[in-house]
């Protein structure tokens, strides 16, 4: 058996049915963006259907109700089921190969998140189908998506399918942050990595941070709808302001989430065709950081006209106007590049200059509706519209082309067609701006959004019309990437080694690459590994680098330090496995069970949906599954195996996942405070309906608990494991009796969560706790059974190191919790 054939044994996809038990990084990322690329054919259908009735004044092709759910399903369908998702994807497949791994560090996650993905865009879409769908805008304001303006099942869907989708993205941004930081190739340091690399590091810590306030608005509105909590009623103390501050706390960052991986793609592709590295590594470094850094300041630029203070108006504004610096930074790295290079006009470069001119029109717009006079003129207009479409198509969509039509051949082993790529380039470029540079005119001569007819004589007739058929010429454009993609694969003429001559690691895996990547990983101690060493990819083929054994039969990577890239474990990846499949169809059930108001079966769902994450996670460390015990490996060589050591990668993915976790529990802090200092009918009761000393009690037990957990496993990393089950034992003793009491003392409250706002975000950051001390009881209760079985001993302490943080945090929200929602207000009162 050749060596191929020993790594394809082992790192293989099953045959047949089995292929959905896949959690290669190439197979998932593929997924991710086939099925991205079909919602955006349902997304660009929904758009022509738009573009159709408002060709000419005062049609009536679509009724008013159709077309409300026809608009607020296209921006759903492309901002949330096809921006996001494709660039995921991306991600999933690529960062392995750049980055010079054989796959990401949490396979089976990945998997979880494509298949929430999948069942929650399809849970989305069927509204549509069944006649359903939410017309409120795809961003959801409320209240005219709260039951009283929106009392079918439409919002609903949105809400529980949106949230649903959020999973897979949250999964993502933890796989590919602690992927990114600690598995890179030996000697990679993050000075030398690829600047891709950076662009989707960045991409994905914006996702942990930018996503958590939209899951809990989400969940908020639902919980208002369900079950009548009243978070945006203003006469019982809410405020409907709340959800556009917490909705565009995500929406503003997401427009750079979607921007950054694509400008990683210009970055990528400019230096190749330009024959030279890329002008600036270390400025474009800094200018991405300040980007995902100052993109979290900017959201209150979409309210400048609901109300804000002036002052907050004029922060807000300079702060989106110096957004536009970090951005200017990289177009003049781009422009010097290509400047100083010898440019090769192949097809990806089209696409490359259509950006560049599109994406430079989208930023002038920006920064004029960064002014408040400005932004007040033609806020709600069809100038938004196209501001919008002239960032995010231009800013997404032309790289996302470019870098299809430059990795195709890595992809198929196939070039793509020339001719067929530029037809389709010009149809969509000149679509494109038929399209949306007249809008700035409709916008400017005061045509508003969201309306789906309009009377003669108001001089936009002529403008719309072009739109409209700009907007087809457009769709045209995209039928021939379509037939062009879908010809390749089989028509494609073949490709040859490296075609584009590129000098990073993704181009040594064979075209099209093999389920493990690279048959053996060398050191990489610089930006330029194909050009400094051109036959890198023959000796990594023949197996004379690191982890060419596979005769142990796992799936092995390299650990290595997040900054020095210094080689520090061997880690032992899991296999193919029906477990995230199962797990997210479970999901799936609790979520359509919540639709049709079919509570206990939700109930039931969710009981299998836990049961069967727990037996997902028993085959973990240490499980015979995952790495099987023989004396062989206990006397091996160093670096050692993950599991076998106290900073492996999942206490990375823990602590990132936290980090996730804060960001939500931060916007609820936010949502309590600006409600107590802003909603003209928040309440504080003079008693608090809780009691004070039973809390107290319950959180003593929580904190003894975590100061026993943190001593066993500080005494079990130093190799001592004596009593160790036992230790475990009283410190989920102490967990449980702590979330008894917590439940006790939430049940025995009297608390009036229908009827006002305080009360219901009371109830909801004590559902949060409960959550979260359900899940140290019931971890740290596993443990404590897995040191029977032998997967957790001083030799294996991997996993109690991992759970050490999730014991520190839920200590650390519970008695922040306990001073922000009860001790604040008995001292200040109804005010502060």
């Amino acid at each position: 058996m050749t060596l191929h054939q020993q790594f394809e044994k082992v790192w293989g996809n099953l045959p047949g049915w089995g292929q959905l038990a896949a959690v290669n990084h190439t197979s998932i990322g593929r997924r991710f963006m086939l099925t991205g690329a079909v919602f955006f054919i349902i997304g660009g259908v929904l758009a022509m259907l738009i573009r159709t009735q408002l060709a000419l004044p005062a049609q009536d092709i679509i009724n008013p109700d159709v077309y409300g759910q026809v608009f607020t399903m296209h921006g759903t369908v492309m901002m949330f089921l096809f921006a996001i998702p494709i660039l995921e994807g991306m991600a999933i497949y690529m960062i392995p190969k750049l980055i010079g791994t054989r796959d990401l560090v949490f396979p089976r996650i990945s998997a979880l998140g494509y298949y929430c993905y999948l069942f929650g865009g399809i849970i989305i879409m069927s509204s549509l189908v069944l006649g359903m769908a939410p017309d409120s805008g795809w961003f959801m304001y409320t209240p005219l998506s709260s039951a009283e303006f929106a009392p079918g099942p439409g919002s609903d869907f949105w809400l529980l399918g949106i949230t649903f989708v959020e999973i897979s993205a949250m999964a993502a941004g933890v796989e590919i942050t602690v992927s990114i930081l600690r598995t890179r190739a030996p000697g990679m340091t993050l000075s030398k990595m690829p600047i891709m690399a950076w662009y989707i590091l960045a991409m994905a810590l914006m996702i942990v941070f930018g996503f958590p306030p939209l899951i809990l608005a989400s969940i908020m509105l639902e919980l208002e709808r369900a079950a009548g909590m009243p978070f945006f009623e203003v006469a019982a103390g809410g405020d409907p302001i709340l959800w556009q501050h917490l909705f565009w706390l995500f929406g503003h960052p997401e427009v750079y989430i979607i921007f950054l991986p694509a400008a990683g793609i210009i970055s990528t592709l400019i230096p190749v065709f330009a024959g030279r590295p890329l002008v600036g590594y270390r400025w474009i470094v800094l200018a991405i950081i300040l980007t995902g850094f100052i993109s979290f300041g900017l959201w209150v630029h979409h309210m400048f006209t609901v109300g804000i203070p002036q002052l907050a108006q004029a922060f807000f504004s300079i702060a989106s106007m110096l957004v536009a610096v970090p951005t200017a930074i990289q177009i003049f790295a781009w422009i010097a590049t290509l400047w100083h290079g010898r440019v090769t006009y192949n097809l990806p470069m089209l696409w490359v200059f259509g950006f560049l001119i599109i994406f430079v029109c989208g930023g002038l717009t920006g920064v004029m509706l960064a002014l408040v006079p400005f932004n007040w003129q033609v806020h709600d207009t069809h100038f938004v519209v196209a501001h919008m479409h002239y960032v995010l198509v231009g800013g997404m969509f032309f790289p996302l082309i470019a870098g299809l039509y430059y990795w195709l051949p890595q992809m198929s082993g196939r070039m793509p067609s020339e001719s067929i790529g530029k037809w389709a380039f010009w149809l969509t470029f000149i679509g494109f701006n038929a399209t949306f540079l007249l809008m700035h005119l409709t916008g400017l001569l005061g045509m508003p959004r969201r309306v789906y007819s309009y009377s003669g004589g108001l001089g936009w007739d002529w403008l719309n019309l072009l739109s409209s058929v700009g907007g087809f010429v457009m769709a045209a454009g995209v039928g021939m990437i379509i037939l062009d993609v879908a010809l390749h694969f089989k028509f494609g003429r073949k490709a040859p080694f490296n075609p584009w001559k590129a000098d990073t690691l993704e181009w040594a895996t064979g075209t099209p690459p093999t389920a493990y990547n690279f048959a053996s990983i060398p050191r990489v101690e610089t930006r330029h590994p194909l050009r400094e060493h051109p036959n890198i990819a023959n000796t990594m083929a023949e197996g004379q680098h690191g982890l060419a054994d596979i005769s142990h039969g796992r799936r092995e990577i390299y650990g290595t330090d997040a900054i020095t890239g210094k080689l520090k474990e061997v880690i032992h990846l899991p296999t193919n496995s029906w477990w995230p499949m199962i797990s997210a169809a479970f999901l799936a059930g609790v979520c359509i069970s919540l639709l049709v108001r079919v509570y206990p079966v939700a109930i039931m769902f969710a009981v299998l949906a836990a049961i069967t994450l727990l037996r997902w996670s028993w085959e973990n460390g240490g499980h015979k599954a995952m790495a099987p015990l023989t004396e062989e490996e206990w006397q091996r060589d160093e670096p050692p195996l993950n599991s076998r050591t106290c900073d492996g990668p999942g206490l990375w993915g823990m602590n990132v996942t936290l980090l996730a976790d804060a960001a939500l529990y931060l916007s609820l802090i936010f949502g309590w405070f600006y409600l107590w200092t802003v909603s003209p009918n928040w309440v504080v009761p003079e008693d608090s309906a809780i009691s004070l000393p039973g809390l107290l009690l319950s959180g003593v037990l929580l904190t003894v608990g975590t100061l026993w957990y943190r001593q066993t496993v500080r005494r079990l990393c130093q190799g001592n494991d004596v009593g160790l089950g036992k230790n475990l034992a009283g410190c989920a003793a102490l967990a449980i009796a702590h979330l008894l009491a917590l439940l006790w003392f939430t049940v025995s409250a009297e608390l009036s969560f229908t009827e006002n706002s305080h009360d219901a975000v009371l109830l909801l950051m004590l559902m949060f706790q409960i959550f979260h001390s359900v899940l140290v009881a019931v971890t740290t209760s596993l443990q404590s059974l897995r040191v029977r079985y032998g997967y957790v001993s001083h030799r294996l302490p991997y996993e109690p190191v991992v759970l050490k943080p999730l014991w520190l945090y839920t200590t650390a929200i519970f008695w922040v919790s306990y001073a922000s929602f009860l001790l604040l207000p008995m001292v200040w009162g109804g005010g502060v």
